[in-house]
């Protein structure tokens, strides 16, 4: 299993203006090689292979004099940029043709100077951990790194990264065996919403703490202060960077109490089944500011590596489940209700449901039948097996973040 570990990295100023080289050096690699590749391509020529376009950008580019400056960055993270444009490309084709399933992914695009957040990554040979504790990058040097935890085993790769609010983070991807913890005897159905964050099948329920509302106030005060800097001033550099350092901690404090509720859920239960949410479609309604919030998608996301990790079920509930409009008792489907509808008595048999418990419990049944019925679908190879994603331990962890850090698109978790 690979996990990712992240941890604040203090930069000197020489060492942030040797970080800024590389950040563009890595940058322009990227746009010079999807610009050789859309020309190409617009030529009627094959596609560049990977060896050829790394000879044409960096190994021919240094020896020209708009390109000579490439040399003053380690080889290592030219490479790995145009390792992410390969990565990028073959998503792309991978979605066209259908094999990459989920929403269409759209062709690599150019990066601009103007991104808040800028990246590099180095395998092994670009980077070393000394005995004294600081990371050694290559033509870099010594960064003093706040180590919160001790590595499992030697990091393949490490990724350093500059946030929108100037903070610097390395991620180091590890190996490491699951942490197996002993069987519990209970599992539950998690129902989603934003009066209530998660209403367990067991009846608990948990408020959102909302931490971009309560934000919002000085939120807004400070965007005032930025729109009334003069564009292009220090000053109002200055201004971006309170605003967005705000929004980190509004981000790092979700971050944090959603992984000490995962954690504990995957703690007390075998099996956690949760129902799928659109929060895209959601996002585009006027609940757009609450759903994104909530982050549904980021707590589904540590519930899911987190089971993996710790030997539990993990398994969604397709959201065309009805699992509002069915009483939970005798299994009659009551139909349809609005939203402001929080309590129902059932037709059929007359018990009064409260909604969420009601759902959670719905959706406790149908994952216990899901995790039934789909090992069933699997060796039956049946074409419906793929339409509820189910997850056993022993498979790879695909999604995950941690209080320490900031979320990736690497697939890779972090802790």
């Amino acid at each position: 299993m690979q996990l990712r570990y992240n941890f604040r990295v203090y930069p000197e100023p020489g060492q942030r203006a040797a970080l800024a080289r590389a950040f563009g050096c890595a940058r322009v690699v990227f746009n010079d090689g999807l610009r050789a590749r859309q020309e190409a391509h617009a030529a009627g020529l094959p596609y560049l292979k990977d060896t050829d376009l790394q000879k044409q950008v960096v190994t021919a580019a240094k020896q020209t004099e708009g390109r000579a400056w490439l040399g003053e960055v380690s080889s290592v993270v030219l490479v790995q940029s145009l390792r992410d444009l390969h990565a990028a490309y073959r998503n792309f084709f991978a979605s066209l043709t259908g094999k990459r399933k989920g929403p269409r992914v759209a062709p690599p695009r150019f990066k601009s100077r103007k991104d808040r957040r800028q990246s590099i990554r180095l395998t092994a040979n670009g980077f070393s951990i000394r005995p004294s504790g600081r990371l050694y990058v290559a033509k870099v040097g010594d960064l003093r790194v706040k180590w919160s935890r001790t590595l499992p085993s030697t990091p393949t790769s490490v990724t350093l990264t500059m946030d929108a609010a100037g903070r610097y983070w390395a991620s180091f991807v590890v190996d490491t065996t699951p942490q197996i913890l002993p069987a519990a005897g209970t599992d539950t159905g998690i129902d989603l919403g934003l009066h209530h964050f998660a209403v367990l099948a067991d009846g608990r329920k948990l408020d959102s703490p909302k931490f971009l509302r309560r934000a919002e106030k000085k939120l807004k005060r400070m965007q005032k202060e930025l729109s009334r800097k003069a564009k292009g001033s220090n000053n109002r550099d200055k201004a971006r960077r309170k605003v967005a350092r705000q929004h980190a901690r509004v981000a790092d404090r979700r971050r944090d109490w959603q992984h000490q509720l995962s954690t504990r859920i995957i703690r007390d239960n075998q099996a956690v089944y949760v129902e799928t949410l659109s929060a895209k479609g959601l996002g585009r309604t006027r609940l757009a500011k609450s759903v994104h919030d909530a982050g549904w998608a980021q707590f589904v996301g540590m519930l899911e590596y987190k089971a993996v990790k710790h030997g539990r079920t993990f398994a969604r509930v397709d959201r065309s489940f009805p699992s509002s409009q069915t009483c939970s008792a005798c299994g009659f489907r009551d139909g349809p209700k609005p939203l402001h509808v929080r309590a129902w008595t059932c037709r059929s048999c007359g018990t009064a449901h409260d909604r969420d418990h009601n759902a959670a419990k719905n959706v406790l049944y149908e994952g216990r039948r899901i995790v039934a019925a789909g090992r069933a679908e699997t060796l039956n190879a049946s074409p419906s097996a793929g339409k509820t994603r189910t997850l056993v331990p022993a498979q790879r962890v695909e999604a995950g973040t941690h209080r320490d850090g900031q979320p990736t698109a690497a697939g890779i978790p972090v802790l």
